[in-house]
């Protein structure tokens, strides 16, 4: 038993947004057909490190989907995604606004088709508003989001955090509005809807209390390197071996242990310190005291020390050091798996972990048009039409 068994999933979507959607719900049991242009498929497939032609990334983002091969632009090519429309609970897509609707698959097409669909719909601005036809990446969501201007060191240009995090919000709060529509459908509180996703406001979502903190003071979030400014101590931390260790010690209690294990005692029991609105005016006296400390001991004997002394604190991880940990491991977060040829390579396992009905990898990201066959005698297309399809250029 899966958790979204018997749930199927249309994805007409490139890259990250709508696929990565489309990825977790597969993860769980949902049938994923995704709708790939004919002749090339989605970009990602060439993306970044690649084994054989083809991306890793493309394996990891469209494991547990179906690729059905489909030429767009043809008459019979929309019809074919009409049909499939008709059986599905929930179509996502992020093209322009106003893409599906020249292609004939407008929302009032298909709600008349499958008044029980939800349509999710990515878009970097949205379906409505003044920038709601410019183009719009995930990179863009974070720089208008709010996110790159409080991202990096001071005095220096805003930097990336690292990986598509625009995107990734996106998909996630695609996949938050499209269950909940789902489970009005199903429980008989109405038809299937619209979800309208931004990539700029679902970077926005996640902005804290950014908003109020400017419109009732005037305060604008700057950048602040590794620190949490207004919470002390929280920051990064050198270490003697080159490492850097982030300690979070900024509840009452957990201060005072930090600075018990740290042999600052008389910080520990100042009275001016002892809550964190006497401590956050002293945060880089603080810092210094601790640095002091991590700078003499390796980053094993930091994290040893504070560990016992109950203060949270983490090594900085890189890839290598997220495969090699044992709790990883344990939490089945390192997948060893194979890809077509054999080769084996190592994957990210299955968030969040259900207990009853876990998600799982049943093959990872498919040939172009691999399942272009399977899907169209499931609609009950002979092979005789589909040879035609074929030979027509409907699908590959």
């Amino acid at each position: 038993m899966t958790a979204l068994g018997g749930l199927r999933v249309i994805e007409i979507g490139t890259l990250i947004a709508a696929p990565f959607a489309a990825r977790l719900l597969g993860e769980f049991g949902a049938e994923v057909i995704k709708i790939e242009s004919v002749g090339g498929g989605d970009p990602l497939r060439k993306w970044r490190k690649m084994h054989e032609g083809t991306s890793l990334w493309w394996y990891l983002q469209s494991r547990n989907k179906k690729s059905l091969a489909l030429n767009l632009k043809s008459a019979e090519g929309i019809a074919i995604v009409k049909q499939l429309a008709e059986s599905a609970d929930v179509l996502i897509e992020n093209l322009r606004p106003g893409a599906l609707e020249k292609l004939g698959l407008g929302w009032d097409v298909l709600h008349a088709l499958n008044p029980r669909l939800t349509l999710v719909r990515i878009s970097g601005y949205g379906q409505t508003g003044p920038y709601r036809d410019r183009p719009g990446f995930g990179a863009i969501g974070e720089a208008m989001g709010g996110i790159r201007y409080t991202t990096g060191t001071p005095g220096i240009p805003p930097a990336r955090v690292g990986v598509s995090l625009g995107d990734s919000l996106a998909s996630m709060h695609a996949v938050i509005g499209a269950l909940m529509s789902v489970l009005r459908v199903k429980t008989g509180q109405g038809e299937g809807q619209v979800v309208d996703v931004s990539l700029v406001e679902s970077v926005f979502n996640v902005m804290e209390s950014l908003v109020p903190e400017y419109a009732m003071f005037g305060h604008v979030r700057e950048r602040t390197g590794g620190s949490l400014p207004g919470i002390a101590p929280s920051n990064t931390y050198p270490t003697a071996d080159g490492a850097y260790v982030v300690i979070a010690g900024n509840s009452d209690p957990i201060f005072k242990r930090l600075m018990h294990a740290i042999g600052r005692a008389d910080l520990a029991e100042r009275e001016d310190l002892a809550h964190n609105d006497g401590r956050a005016p002293q945060s880089q006296m603080l810092d210094e005291a601790i640095s002091a400390w991590t700078l003499r001991h390796s980053i094993e004997h930091v994290l040893e020390v504070l560990e016992q002394a109950e203060v949270p604190c983490g090594r900085i991880y890189s890839a290598a050091d997220i495969v090699a940990d044992p709790h990883y491991q344990a939490r089945e977060m390192i997948l060893d798996t194979r890809l077509p040829d054999g080769t084996e390579v190592k994957m990210p396992g299955i968030v969040p972990k259900l207990s009853a009905t876990p998600g799982q990898v049943s093959w990872q990201g498919p040939a172009l048009g691999q399942h272009t066959d399977d899907v169209l005698r499931d609609l009950g297309f002979s092979d005789q039409d589909i040879q035609r399809f074929k030979a027509e250029g409907v699908v590959q």
